[in-house]
């Protein structure tokens, strides 16, 4: 009998706990998904992927290009929402239109268009096991895994119809099939090609890891047994335009004859950036998002970090962030990984294709202007589980005590803040309830609890003033919220119940700052909207 369940646990002990881990997060972001109401990005990205099923039109949301949005697109022919052709306006307008002026149901719409993104993570979770594995055994594997399936911002933005979790994964699989291409490169390098253009016709944020994964591809060429450098030039050029033609075919995908006017002011861009673009090999609406890139590059855009406004960016932004958002468990096992790949011969190999590319994305992303969350490094938690599973090679006795009580506080940690991920902080900095003190916007309030307020409202308050400052994409009187504007009446004339958006405050100056400090908190709602009594 021993023997037979020895037998069992062998062989289904694996796949059991992968889809027991891939399970938990299902339900995770599927209840995320079903409780958030649209936070400020995805109606633009829902309202054009409707555009692309129904005018196989280019002209919206040109800043990023279309494959992630066409995965969204999946869901929304799903639920078929009603819109009318030729919509003028931006694009925001062109979102609140899809969902809340057409007749449509927000809810189903949301969540049908959230779900392929929700899938896509899944798989994206596969890809870290197999990966894992190849490198570490089943033990890492199932410890990378772990990692991964429990991260906060993994589930956050995995739950939502955005970009960010596509282009990371898109990325890491690339640098996996690369890694399989050092045995089998004729395959493997057009895939590994193919994945990145996935990232990059998903995002262009993932532009600066392709002169490191082509630099990647051809030592992959090389150490496949050629040795030959023209072969492995050869290699790294196979990889560049199999990546070029993926992103060609996604704008293709959306309109076969490429029409493209630009619908807005498209920057100029000068010196070597502006050569750079003009020279890409790429479709042109996708070098005009570049330039629009630039363009939100170069404004002045207003920052929030343990307390302090400031205008511009900083440095040290997105570590700082990192430090409060990731589990503690994650965080050792991060670091522990990382050394483990540098410094154990066997893996050195390793560290080009799973330490370079995320470096050089987070250094770009802290070179960036924009200080709004962890989702511009949502990679890390992607590249690092691989890394972190890693760390069961060191031949300790204490290794597989230490590593399995890391992943089981990373898990406690996880749970806690189900299903408020968004705004998630580690025990350290106090838990989500406290992360709107230290961060904003997508670290904590990205408009997602707007149905959230409306019930407790109705539960709690109901009959009372309402007065709400409201930072998101959804439209409060849709879902029953009769309230108005404070900033647009005198200080006096403010009694009754105060609603303000976490972001909101955290920026707060002027009359808003004085409306909150003459106020009492008395309520939370999912950690990201505070109600005062006035």
């Amino acid at each position: 009998m021993r023997r037979q369940v020895t037998v069992w646990a062998r062989r289904w002990g694996v796949p059991v706990l992968v889809v027991l881990l891939l399970g938990q997060m299902a339900v995770a972001m599927v209840t995320a998904a079903l409780r958030q109401t649209p936070t400020i990005d995805e109606p633009v990205y829902v309202g054009t992927a409707a555009v692309y099923l129904n005018e196989h039109s280019l002209r919206f949301n040109p800043e990023h290009p279309p494959l992630g949005k066409l995965v969204i697109a999946a869901g929304v022919a799903v639920a078929g929402p009603h819109l009318e052709s030729g919509v003028d306006g931006d694009q925001t307008a062109l979102g609140r239109r899809l969902l809340y002026e057409s007749g449509n149901d927000p809810w189903r719409v949301m969540f049908w268009a959230r779900l392929p993104v929700i899938v896509l993570t899944l798989a994206l979770g596969l890809v870290v096991f197999a990966f894992t594995r190849e490198l570490a055994g089943r033990a890492g594997a199932l410890v990378a895994l772990a990692l991964y399936s429990l991260s906060p911002d993994v589930i956050a933005h995995g739950s939502l119809a955005t970009l960010d979790v596509p282009a990371a994964g898109f990325v890491l699989t690339s640098a996996w099939l690369l890694w399989r291409a050092r045995t089998r490169p004729r395959p493997y390098v057009p895939l590994a090609g193919g994945a990145f253009g996935a990232a990059l016709a998903t995002k262009m944020s993932v532009l600066p890891a392709l002169p490191v994964l082509v630099l990647v591809a051809a030592v992959s060429v090389w150490c496949a047994g050629s040795r030959q450098v023209t072969r492995a030039v050869a290699g790294a050029a196979v990889f560049a335009l199999t990546a070029c033609a993926v992103v060609w075919a996604a704008y293709l995908a959306v309109d076969p004859r490429l029409r493209w006017g630009p619908p807005q002011h498209i920057p100029t861009v000068g010196g070597l950036r502006g050569l750079a673009v003009r020279l890409m090999p790429l479709p042109e609406p996708f070098r005009d998002g570049m330039r629009l890139q630039f363009g939100l590059e170069n404004r002045p855009w207003q920052g929030f970090l343990f307390g302090k406004r400031y205008t511009g960016s900083l440095w040290y932004y997105l570590p700082a962030a990192l430090l409060v958002k990731t589990p503690l468990g994650a965080l050792v096992l991060w670091a522990a990984g990382a050394v483990t790949v540098t410094v154990l011969r066997p893996l050195r190999p390793a560290a080009p294709y799973l330490l370079a590319p995320p470096a050089v994305l987070l250094a770009a992303a802290m070179y960036g202007a924009r200080d709004f969350g962890t989702r511009y490094a949502v990679f890390l938690p992607m590249f690092l589980a691989v890394a972190a599973g890693c760390a069961v090679l060191v031949r300790r006795r204490w290794t597989p005590v230490v590593t399995g009580a890391l992943v089981a506080f990373v898990a406690v940690s996880s749970l806690r803040t189900f299903p408020f991920y968004l705004p998630y902080s580690n025990e350290a900095f106090g838990g989500p309830e406290q992360t709107r003190h230290r961060l904003h916007d997508s670290n904590v309030d990205w408009g997602q609890d707007l149905g959230r307020l409306a019930d407790r409202l109705d539960e709690r308050y109901r009959g009372e003033r309402i007065w709400l400052v409201y930072k998101g994409a959804g439209v409060p009187a849709y879902y029953g919220i009769d309230a108005r504007d404070p900033r647009r009446v005198p200080p006096d004339a403010v009694h009754g119940v105060l609603a303000v958006s976490d972001s909101a405050a955290a920026k707060a100056t002027g009359r808003l700052a004085g409306l909150i400090a003459g106020s009492r908190p008395i309520d939370q709602v999912g950690y990201s909207i505070t109600l005062y009594r006035r």
